[in-house]
């Protein structure tokens, strides 16, 4: 059987006159709303913003954009953005939203995840583009302003005015992620790979972090110097970006040979099967709609599950306190701000 080939966009396909005389709304001035609504700004383009009353409407006002409630913003706009949490978008979507698109409105999702799972449903008269940024927020505008670019998913879902992918790449060079490109998935794809990512490679990662630092610290080394090791020092992330660049295997090549040694131990030492059957139960409940449905019975609960989440996350643990005594004498690892990000925003 022959493997789909995979669809490669970069600033060449896209047409500079695809969105001209466009009316651009992007709804949720969050992080990531804020950073697609400046590039597209600053990329010429007229844009307006809908948000909630609350601290993210007020910043989009001090940005200089003309803000709107959520509906009011989608009123008369030829694109609208949404950048709205997912737990969120299916409500607004039906109740707000859906009664004031103008037939041919072309509605771009950030995520694949209510398209795919058939929370929210388009009526058949409007484009439905996927632009899903794979990148923090803040890190969208600092690529458009460098002129690196950063990565994304996309994909046409319906086209009703037939110009549907121009429009979508064209949104895609607006924000400034054709500089280094996207790759072309659908909302389904892009939904299931999100979610198989954050519940299989992210658990491990976080249950190994706590593990050891928790087996370091009874072997008598120093939190501080765990964490550093862990992750502070920058040497981890540095090691990941070392595999998007050089390749996973060839960045092996880059550490010493102890390094190597110990590596190549420790992987064979690990029940490799036990992790592929985890693995396949994470990406079947994905894919059969079970973490969808577990989801929504959280929701209708009143996510129960947060306070849990509270409680294990809170910061009265020896491994944040280990973090904040190596920042109160050094500083933060990037020279950057501490404390909760600015993150939401609807």
């Amino acid at each position: 059987m022959t493997e789909p080939q995979t669809v490669f966009y970069r600033q060449s396909d896209s047409d500079p006159a695809a969105l001209a005389g466009s009316e651009i709304a992007v709804l949720g001035y969050g992080n990531l709303g804020r950073s697609v609504a400046l590039n597209l700004r600053d990329s010429g383009l007229p844009v307006r913003v809908g948000n909630i009353d609350d601290a993210y409407r007020q910043r989009a006002t001090d940005d200089g954009f003309a803000v709107l409630d959520l509906a009011d913003a989608v009123d008369g706009a030829d694109v609208v953005y949404l950048l709205l949490p997912d737990e969120v978008l299916p409500a607004v979507f039906g109740e707000q939203l859906a009664p004031r698109f103008g037939v041919g409105t072309a509605v771009c999702f950030a995520s694949g995840y209510v398209l795919a799972y058939e929370l929210v449903k388009p009526a058949a008269d409007l484009d439905v583009l996927l632009l899903a940024p794979r990148m923090l927020g803040e890190e969208v505008r600092r690529a458009y302003v460098d002129g690196s670019g950063f990565l994304s998913y996309v994909s046409v879902e319906q086209d009703s005015t037939g110009r549907g992918r121009e429009r979508m790449l064209g949104l895609a060079s607006a924000i400034g992620s054709l500089q280094r490109g996207a790759i072309g998935l659908s909302a389904e794809q892009e939904a299931t790979l999100d979610l198989f990512i954050e519940q299989s490679v992210g658990p491990y990662l976080g249950v190994a972090f706590q593990t050891a630092f928790r087996l370091g610290v009874e072997a008598g080394l120093p939190p501080e110097a765990l964490v550093c090791e862990l992750y502070m020092s920058g040497e981890m992330s540095r090691t990941i970006s070392t595999m998007a660049t050089a390749g996973f295997f060839e960045s092996v090549r880059w550490h010493g040979l102890v390094a190597m040694y110990g590596g190549f131990l420790g992987t064979m030492g690990m029940d490799g099967e036990a992790m592929e059957r985890h693995f396949r139960e994470v990406l079947e409940q994905i894919r059969s709609g079970g973490f969808a449905r577990k989801l929504q019975e959280e929701e209708a609960q009143g996510y129960p599950v947060l306070e849990l989440i509270d409680a294990v996350t809170a910061t009265d643990n020896p491994l944040t306190a280990a973090e904040q005594r190596v920042r109160a004498a050094l500083g933060d690892p990037d020279g950057g701000p501490g404390g909760a990000p600015l993150t939401g925003g609807a």
